[in-house]
């Protein structure tokens, strides 16, 4: 199995889940099934950089399919969790806003040669590869994403439960503990943007004066 093999197999265990978790009649089996479908759907965002590592398979392609599976995968959980009246529809829409723009400044970095995590990555100041581009950072937010997804997933299920089984503060407690988890994804995930953006702003520059660049090699004609 190739890496984009593995990038196209998460965004459709992503789908997966959320189908399960809407369409399957609020059984507990679908339930669980659907958080099973989500931990492989994060679980999948390292094995295709692992296969690509360990087999020489990297490619400019691979690592921005990469992003773009993060993208949909982070898009359609937010998206389905705020429908569902469980988070703020401000929160996917961050997401897409922050998402829109760091890819934008990475797509202008592309065009450059500047791509992926590696040594060509558009990240050159340490700190920013720390934050962005070290597997601890990568790991830990992973991490956390799972553990978000998962967890307000089950918040999904326990709506499924008769009010008998939990009580109402214990439903509340969930609730509040749920809110926080989610502030914490949100901050990490701002927090892992602003190296994209500091050091993006350069290739912005590049393209404002290349017009005034061009201009000036035809008056000097």
């Amino acid at each position: 199995m190739t890496p984009n093999q593995v990038t196209v197999a998460r965004v459709g265990a992503a789908f997966g889940a959320v189908a399960l978790f809407t369409l399957a009649g609020h059984a507990f089996a679908a339930d669980f099934a659907a958080v099973l479908l989500t931990v492989a759907a994060i679980a999948l965002d390292g094995l295709d950089g692992y296969i690509a590592r360990t087999r020489n398979l990297a490619t400019p392609l691979g690592a921005q399919l990469d992003i773009l599976g993060d993208r949909v995968v982070e898009n359609l959980f937010f998206t389905f969790f705020a429908v569902s009246g469980l988070v703020s529809l401000w929160i996917p829409v961050l997401f897409f806003v922050r998402g829109t723009l760091t890819d934008f400044l990475r797509g202008l970095a592309a065009r450059t040669g500047r791509t992926g995590f590696g040594p060509s990555s558009m990240l050159e100041t340490w700190w920013g590869r720390c934050l962005v581009a070290s597997r601890a950072s990568r790991a830990a937010y992973a991490a956390l994403k799972c553990v978000c997804f998962c967890y307000f997933g089950l918040l999904v299920s326990l709506h499924h439960f008769p009010q008998v089984w939990l009580s109402g503060s214990a439903r509340a407690w969930f609730s509040s503990a749920g809110q926080g988890l989610i502030a914490a994804t949100v901050t990490f995930c701002l927090v892992r943007a602003i190296p994209v953006i500091w050091e993006g702003r350069r290739y912005l520059a590049q393209i404002e004066n290349r017009p005034r660049a061009v201009a000036a090699m035809e008056i000097s004609r």
